[in-house]
């Protein structure tokens, strides 16, 4: 992975940091010597991620989140503040996704706890972490879509909605904060190896790979790569902009 000098110091919050895109992006940041305030839903895995940072010499505070719920998206935002005085970054990864559905056969709840988690935890992070940037002259903010933020899938469309929403809101708050300092932009994955897509996959890696044109499934530490990049002053002159990070499986 590309040293990323300018993140030393810097202080991130990272949401759905214990596992997967999350927890691989929470490392780099400590290996490029920045501060990590994380926030996971399991005490358990979020508190193993923070150990992990501090056991090899970083600086990181871990605090249960649930993004559904804006209080804890204040919280995790005025922890940082607390700690550290600042908030330089933010990567809003935290999401879930439940059963293959038609739209009609689709459980309320799932479309509820989906949009609840996906999309508005996402917008709740951003008006925290915006807030706090504004106090201190600017920052980057990262949200995590998915390639079915940018094309469709049958039986998801809760989910479809939920990431298609969050690459709209991505563009919005980008353009709220262009003149502010603060950049906004998305990743948008496509089939990564994480603890998520093995529990649908069954740990078949070879499950999707066929429908991606580099005939593989992607690595979180590849999407981490691509984070970093845009919480860097590497791309100081980007924002609104959402990269697939999908072995070409958008452009097909």
């Amino acid at each position: 992975m590309h040293s990323y000098s300018d993140l030393k110091d810097k202080v991130i919050v990272v949401t759905g940091g214990g596992s997967g895109m999350g927890r691989e992006v929470c490392l780099a940041l400590a290996a490029a010597g920045a501060t990590v305030v994380l926030g996971n839903r399991s005490e358990r895995e979020g508190e193993a991620v923070a150990v992990a940072v501090r056991s090899a010499g970083g600086k990181a505070v871990f605090l249960r989140t649930d993004v559904a719920r804006a209080t804890d998206c204040a919280a995790l935002v005025q922890c940082a503040v607390d700690h550290f005085g600042r908030v330089d970054g933010a990567f809003n990864n935290a999401g879930l996704q439940r059963a293959f559905n038609s739209a009609d056969e689709t459980p309320d709840e799932d479309v509820s706890d989906v949009i609840d988690v996906n999309l508005k935890g996402v917008l709740y992070m951003m008006k925290y972490a915006a807030r706090a940037m504004l106090a201190t002259g600017g920052g980057s903010i990262v949200n995590n879509s998915s390639i079915f933020g940018l094309k469709a899938m049958p039986r998801l469309a809760y989910y479809v909605a939920a990431k298609h929403g969050i690459v709209g809101a991505t563009r919005a708050v980008a353009l709220d904060y262009a003149a502010s300092g603060i950049r906004v932009n998305a990743v948008c994955p496509g089939p990564i190896k994480t603890p998520s897509l093995d529990r649908v996959t069954g740990g078949d890696d070879m499950m999707y790979a066929d429908a991606v044109p580099m005939r593989r499934i992607g690595q979180a530490s590849e999407v981490a790569s691509a984070v970093l990049w845009l919480l860097s002053s590497q791309s100081a002159y980007v924002t609104g902009s959402c990269i697939s990070v999908d072995g070409g499986m958008s452009a097909a």
